[in-house]
């Protein structure tokens, strides 16, 4: 039985290192990283659901790559994200905006976007209010933080040449938003706190 753990682990980290290449060097969602790297590491075996690395062993494991491989850029690039992202959260203050995803976690590197989620009166409101910034947007959708079976709409677009993901949720939305994830860390923050970052960065 341990041998079977250790290989299991062995594997799954395997994985998930493979996986963070791909996002660190690519820009790889998560998702098609993780299957990438399964195929990669396994070729077509069938993968047993304990082999795949979760979001978070992931997200670790793309720390110590851009540590590694782009310690000299990835800092400036970082903040320079996160200073934007508040900059866009302070024009998009009336419909709640929390700041989301790898400018939010510290893994931002060359391919990420930022992505911000908003807690509006209606999703109508954050259009008319881009079509008056003259915004050219796509809509798409994406799936709910909450795992509800019903998709978000989202907005795309781009910024000060960096791509924008407003993800559209209802206001009510916002008090499930402020739990933490199945991993203990925030999912989201709001400006105050991305400046909190900022600071503590600048100060390094």
């Amino acid at each position: 039985m341990s041998n079977f753990t250790t290989n299991t682990e062995m594997l799954r980290a395997e994985i998930a290192a493979a996986a963070a290449r791909l996002i660190a060097e690519d820009g790889a969602d998560y998702a098609t990283a993780k299957k990438k790297a399964a195929k990669q590491v396994l070729g077509n075996t069938k993968v047993r659901g304990e082999i795949m690395p979760d979001n978070a062993q992931i997200e670790d494991e793309v720390r110590v790559y851009n540590e590694l491989f782009f310690a000299d850029t990835q800092p400036a690039r970082l903040l320079h994200l996160r200073k934007l992202a508040v900059r866009l959260m302070d024009d998009l203050a009336r419909f709640s905006p929390y700041l989301t995803g790898a400018v939010l976690n510290g893994t931002a590197g060359e391919h990420s976007d930022i992505h911000v989620q908003l807690f509006p009166e209606s999703a109508k409101d954050v259009e008319i209010f881009l079509l008056n910034k003259n915004v050219d947007f796509e809509v798409s959708e994406s799936n709910h933080f909450g795992g509800r079976a019903e998709p978000v709409e989202t907005v795309s677009f781009m910024w000060h040449n960096e791509g924008v993901h407003l993800a559209l949720y209802e206001a009510d939305d916002v008090r499930g938003a402020m739990k933490p994830g199945p991993d203990g860390r925030p999912g989201r923050a709001n400006a105050d706190a991305v400046r909190a970052l900022i600071a503590d960065s600048e100060q390094k």
